[in-house]
């Protein structure tokens, strides 16, 4: 910087009131130095304002641009200051995309708050584009009307953001299509397993038709003396038949259960009301064994669905007689930490430890090599397994290798029962054969299962009368009321069984014993079935299962006789 000249120096003097005074000279070296550091500090900011990466300028409040630096020249587009200044430093309605509109806002908002910060907009270049900003905007101190601004390019940022928004758009697309296609892939499952579900229904029933006939045959045929080859064929045809009857069964049942087409129907129930028809299913299946069923019947109640439960117990009881080579089976319960746990012990084979989560896999069966050797098909611990999932109940397994095994299930108690003996009946035996000489009316539409239920029923004693409709069980009674029916409930033209059996009722005035025979096995039907109070066997019927239903439905039937209670239920 060049040292100022006397002239200079007198001017200044004068300026500040020192003339030539000796006293008012003294003070000339440290103005002299002042204003050094006030040009070195003017030279500074100069030197920031043609740098800076930002742009600066200034502006009027209500004029346009006065000043600006080199960096805002250049995000404008402009070659020079002085082409920007005949463009923008008449009105700045020209430097901003909004127009007088955006300045209006602007100049409020500055004289309201004396700032303006993180303010972004777009900004007009030279060649008519335009790029996104972001300013500081202040009134300059001790200058009202002078806005200072700062100015940052973001359109960087901007284009990010809105490849990031296009982004983001296009996921969004996507992932709709591909929720779209997923509904449609769902919703085509669901038609295709519904599809399925109920060609299972429609071919099960038309499939278990002929197994029950197939099943009755059999069945009379085995309680015959038969030659010894002729008895094995008869076995054989036995054991083939089971067989298809339980893979019908078990299909059936893990498509509803894996469909969650099994509403559970939660109620209390005696603990009696649950093991007895057991105990009765599974007593000639002990017997042909060679095994003793042993039965505990604590006075419990307990709060669960009948029918899942009871497949649960009947899995644990069909395997215990299938797997134990001699000994016994015992059913029981006792509680265990606030629930009752329904236990079925036996002396068979029993399970490696390695092995027991294994068992509820599908079509897993223990120590089985061939196909020969297959007892069941595999599938039952795996109903047990999803039946107990549903129902929120626990499965436990005890088992020892060559010593026998326990299979357990956890259920919640239910209220307890007023039983003013404190306890059950325990099972009396059934005193005599009720079934020789008894009149059994047998309804069904199918004429190879009334051939073959007549067939059965008269080799156990019966005198069997057969009806396929209403018109027909009439005639065939001929005035005289039978002492039992035996009705299929889906009879032709939209009919049922219980319709039949409640008009035999009512024609002779007399609460006749009901067993309701179904192939069906939806909910629909359970349902309407539950609310006849009437034994319900599904075909394919077991005849040792039947024949103890008849049995003690008989025998009750004599005791209501005895105590000479009547009328129509």
């Amino acid at each position: 910087m060049p040292k100022p000249s006397d002239e200079q120096r007198q001017a200044l003097a004068g300026l500040l009131g020192l003339g030539t005074h000796s006293a008012r000279k003294s003070h000339y070296p440290e103005l002299q130095a002042r204003l050094e550091e006030l040009e070195a500090e003017r030279n500074r900011y100069k030197w920031l304002f043609e740098h800076a990466v930002h742009g600066i300028f200034q502006a009027g409040l209500q004029g346009g641009i006065r000043a600006a630096n080199p960096a805002l020249l250049r995000m404008l587009g402009y070659d020079s200051i002085e082409q920007a200044m005949r463009e923008l430093g008449r009105r700045s309605h020209n430097l901003f995309v909004g127009g007088d509109a955006e300045l209006a806002g602007i100049r409020r908002t500055l004289s309201r708050e004396r700032g303006l910060f993180g303010y972004e907009t777009r900004l007009c270049r030279q060649d008519g584009s335009a790029i996104d900003v972001m300013m500081n905007l202040l009134l300059k101190p001790g200058d009202e009307e002078l806005v200072e601004g700062f100015v940052a390019d973001i359109t960087e940022r901007k284009q990010a953001q809105q490849h990031l928004l296009q982004l983001n758009e296009q996921l969004e697309l996507r992932v709709a299509e591909r929720t779209r296609e997923l509904r449609e892939a769902r919703d085509a499952a669901e038609a295709a397993n519904l599809s399925k579900d109920k060609y299972l229904a429609a071919a099960s029933h038309d499939l278990l038709q002929p197994l029950n006939a197939a099943r009755l045959l059999i069945s009379t045929l085995r309680e015959r003396h038969l030659p010894e080859a002729e008895q094995t064929l008869v076995e054989r045809a036995h054991q083939a038949l089971e067989g298809a009857e339980d893979l019908l069964t078990d299909l059936l049942d893990i498509s509803k259960l894996d469909q969650s087409a099994v509403k559970p129907d939660i109620h209390d129930y005696r603990l009696d009301e649950i093991f007895r028809p057991l105990l009765s299913e599974f007593q000639p299946v002990a017997q042909a064994a060679g095994l003793a069923l042993e039965c505990y019947i604590p006075a419990y109640t307990i709060r669960g669905d009948f029918r899942l439960l009871t497949r649960i117990l009947r899995n644990f009881l069909s395997n215990a007689c299938r797997y134990t080579d001699q000994g016994r089976v015992l059913l029981g319960a006792r509680k265990r930490n606030g629930h009752v746990r329904l236990e079925v012990w036996d002396t068979g084979r029993g399970i490696e430890p390695d092995q027991i989560q294994s068992i509820f896999l599908e079509f897993n069966q223990l120590g089985v090599q061939r196909t020969v050797e297959r007892a069941g098909v595999g599938l039952g611990l795996a109903i047990v397994e999803r039946i107990a999932n549903m129902l929120d109940y626990r499965i436990e397994v005890l088992s020892q290798a060559g010593r026998g095994s326990m299979f357990s299930v956890h259920v919640p108690p239910g209220q307890p029962a007023h039983d003013p003996h404190g306890g059950f009946p325990a099972l009396l035996p059934m005193l005599g054969d009720p079934l020789p000489g008894c009149r059994l009316l047998v309804i069904d539409n199918e004429l190879s299962i009334l051939l073959s239920m007549r067939a059965l029923l008269e080799q156990w004693g019966c005198q069997v009368l057969t009806a396929a409709d209403r018109q027909q069980a009439f005639a065939v009674l001929d005035g005289q009321a039978p002492d039992l029916i035996l009705a299929d409930y889906h009879l032709d033209l939209g009919g049922t069984g219980w319709d039949v059996a409640q008009g035999v009722r009512e024609h002779f005035a007399r609460p006749i014993p009901v067993v309701m025979i179904t192939a069906d096995r939806s909910d629909q039907c359970r349902r309407q079935l539950q609310g006849l109070n009437v034994p319900v066997l599904n075909k394919p019927v077991k005849a040792g299962k039947m024949r103890a239903v008849l049995g003690h439905l008989l025998q009750r039937r004599e005791g209501l006789a005895e105590s000479g209670q009547g009328g129509v239920s």
